[in-house]
Parts: structure tokens; C-alpha cells; sequence
């Protein structure tokens, strides 16, 4: 039985271009909007890295939003993706570092850890205590239903999780590349090596 699995497994492999495609197609729209997004309110994002205390604010928002742009369209394309990877990871790892990490693991705060290594359980108890207010004062004083009709109210707790599980599929498109046929990377590879 195990045999018969693993030939069909086999056969499969040559869909392998798959999963670097997935990971493009999801990651790029992420990244685009983020980069969009810091660029339409730059003026906010230089007060709030200034407020955090991050130095030259206004040339490193600038520098991440258009990381996030350029690198976005480049997954999206499949254009350069390992040299794009690099600088995306960077920005993942620095926002991590300097905004996510006092915060925890955890962007929302799970009362069911689902990763053992949370370390801000405070800061899930505070996010905790604050969504049950905000509930009751929407039960007491709003239309609740209407409110939670198209899902339940939560507080961020805005820890590194995202960052870090973007970097990690970054991470893997670094080691993958854009994959074949539906990436610019591929053609230009295949024009420079027929055979491949």
C-alpha cells in the first residue's frame, strides 16, 4: 500500500512549481497593500516609527514601503524572487524586532495557546479583559447582533506571529525560487538554457 502511495506521490512531482506559486500568490497581494498603505499615510508612519523610537524614520518608512511595493509586484510577477526575498525578509525580521516583539507571540490574544512559546501572557490577559469590555458595552449599549454578524470582536494583541510566519515562507521562496512555467524568472532562465 505504501508503495502504491509513494508512486503516486512521484507522479505529482513534476506539479512542484506549485507550491512556489501559492506561496507567491499569497504573499504579494500582503505585501503590495502594506507597501500602498504606508505610502498613502506616510506622514502617520513617520510619527509612529518616530514614536517608537526608530531613528531616521522618515527614510526608513520610506525604504519599507517600497520594499513591500516593489518586492510584492516582483512575487506577483515571479520576477527576481530570491534577490526579492531578501530585503522582504529583512523588513519582516526588523518589524518583528522593533514593533511585534514586546508584544509576544500572538497577534490575537488566544486564551488556547496554539504555539507553547508565548512569553507576553500578560498582554493576552490585558487583550483578553479589554475585548470582554468592549462586548459587554456593545451588548449593553449597541445592536450586538449586527455588530458580530459577520464575526466576533477581538482585540490585537499584535504580536510577531505574522512576521513571522511571513518571513518563513520568504524564507522558503528563497530556497525554492519562483517556480516554472508561471514565472518571468523561469522564461528568462529557459531562454539563457533551452534544456531545462
Amino acid at each position: 500500500m505504501f508503495v502504491f502511495f509513494q508512486k503516486i506521490i512521484d507522479k505529482l512531482l513534476h506539479l512542484d512549481f506549485l507550491g512556489s506559486l501559492a506561496l507567491r500568490i499569497y504573499l504579494a497581494p500582503i505585501f503590495i497593500l502594506a507597501g500602498l498603505n504606508k505610502l498613502k499615510h506616510i506622514d502617520d508612519m513617520v510619527g509612529y516609527f518616530t514614536s517608537i523610537g526608530i531613528p531616521n524614520a522618515e527614510i526608513l518608512i520610506w525604504v519599507a514601503a517600497l520594499t513591500e511595493l516593489i518586492g510584492g509586484i516582483f512575487l506577483l510577477l515571479g520576477f527576481a524572487v530570491r534577490w526579492a526575498v531578501i530585503p522582504l525578509m529583512f523588513t519582516m525580521a526588523v518589524a518583528a524586532w522593533t514593533v511585534h516583539w514586546e508584544n509576544g507571540w500572538h497577534a490575537l490574544p488566544e486564551t488556547q495557546l496554539t504555539m507553547p512559546w508565548e512569553w507576553r501572557m500578560d498582554k493576552i490577559e490585558g487583550a483578553v479583559e479589554r475585548r470582554d469590555m468592549v462586548k459587554s458595552l456593545a451588548q449593553d449599549h449597541g445592536n450586538y447582533e449586527w455588530l458580530t454578524a459577520e464575526g466576533g470582536i477581538t482585540i490585537l494583541k499584535d504580536g510577531i506571529e505574522f512576521a513571522a510566519t511571513y518571513f518563513i515562507m520568504l524564507l522558503a521562496l528563497f530556497f525554492l525560487g519562483a517556480g516554472k512555467y508561471l514565472s518571468v524568472d523561469y522564461w528568462i532562465r529557459r531562454s539563457r538554457m533551452p534544456d531545462i
